[in-house]
């Protein structure tokens, strides 16, 4: 239906969608109304990753194209080939879009799926990372450079050295040190990367030992140049009350993809997406690298089957970056989002409906 420069006509709402200036919509054929309405309609974005510099926000997202690959399970359906960053000054201000900040074209080894990315900021320069599928089918992460927070971003030849998976999401702490947390399953191929080795003949979901610890997300911490990995890939530990690994089984609290980490109140909160069963959870911790106990859900089941997210503090308030499809009606064309997050007394975060009932 749409990419940008010239190759299709902007989206337009399903009947069922009904799209406002703000506020939520109007009632859908459910009886369901949007707590919140799409950045832009212009594209299709999706898994924002949302970072406050220069007292605007930036937000980094994939760009959703209507391709023509069937949809299966491995997300083949999702054939993004170029970014663009979003900006705006505040939530509910005017959003900018801006022009092809990285196209596939202009990175060497990369073949096709320009999935979810992130970016960071040091010393001056703009980090851009992205993961894409190299020549042999295998996902690996790059990073490209810029002085602007919108690009365009020149890529580096090579991917990162030791990555693999998808799912890039790069956290600075406060002592100036930043983490990359990355890894999906299914599609995403951690199955396939369990020794950092990719097997092309791996499992094409998970571990499938539902009585076993789950696949975990991985975290490094990153060089100074913040162009490769300082130290090998480890696992990001999710565990229950008790200090116990969620099982692969636990579809409803395991990890699935979208890390994201971000710091409250002296407090690590690692979330991430469960996948097929639709929420974003969180767990807390005292460490970068966990182990992080199980918290909640932060959002429950949107219209549309993936959840990727990202939460981000600007002037005093905190705000959650999502996606659903509410302009298309279909999984593969989505719409960014944001609303206001709020955390209990307790530090624990009050879970969204992404819906007004």
């Amino acid at each position: 239906m749409t990419a940008c420069n010239g190759t299709g006509g902007a989206p337009e709402a399903t009947a069922s969608a009904d799209v406002t200036q703000a506020g939520a919509t109007k009632a859908d054929a459910s009886g369901k109304k949007y707590l919140s309405q799409p950045l832009v309609s212009e594209i299709y974005t999706a898994d924002p990753s949302a970072h406050v510099w220069n007292d605007k926000f930036y937000i980094y997202n994939s760009h959703d194209i209507d391709g023509p690959t069937a949809e299966d399970d491995l997300g083949s359906h999702f054939e993004m080939r170029d970014y663009h960053v979003l900006s705006m000054d505040k939530v509910g201000g005017k959003v900018t879009i801006g022009p092809v900040a990285l196209d596939v074209s202009q990175v060497p080894w990369a073949s096709k799926q320009m999935w979810a990315p992130d970016a960071a900021f040091k010393n001056g320069t703009y980090y851009f990372y992205f993961p894409a599928k190299d020549k042999q089918g295998a996902f690996r992460i790059g990073v490209a450079t810029s002085k602007d927070p919108m690009g365009p971003f020149k890529p580096q030849p090579q991917p990162i050295k030791g990555s693999y998976s998808m799912d890039p999401a790069v956290f600075t702490d406060d002592d100036g040190q930043s983490y990359m947390y990355f890894g999906g399953i299914w599609g995403g191929q951690l199955q396939r990367n369990i020794n950092g080795k990719y097997d092309p003949n791996g499992s094409k979901t998970d571990l499938q030992a539902d009585d076993k610890p789950a696949l975990l997300p991985r975290v490094a911490r990153m060089n100074g140049d913040m162009l490769e990995f300082a130290e090998a890939p480890r696992e990001v530990k999710i565990v229950d009350e008790k200090g116990k690994l969620l099982l692969g089984g636990d579809h409803d609290r395991r990890f699935f993809e979208g890390s994201w980490m971000h710091k409250y109140n002296g407090k690590y909160y690692f979330s991430y997406s469960t996948g097929d069963t639709h929420y974003l959870a969180y767990g807390i911790g005292d460490s970068p690298y966990g182990p992080f106990t199980y918290k909640g859900r932060i959002l429950e089941p949107v219209e549309g089957w993936t959840t990727h997210h990202s939460i981000v503090e600007k002037d005093g308030k905190w705000w959650l970056f999502y996606a659903d499809s509410q302009l298309s009606g279909q999984t593969r064309l989505r719409n960014v989002k944001v609303t206001e997050l709020h955390y209990n007394e307790d530090g624990t975060i009050k879970t969204i409906d992404p819906f007004v009932r």
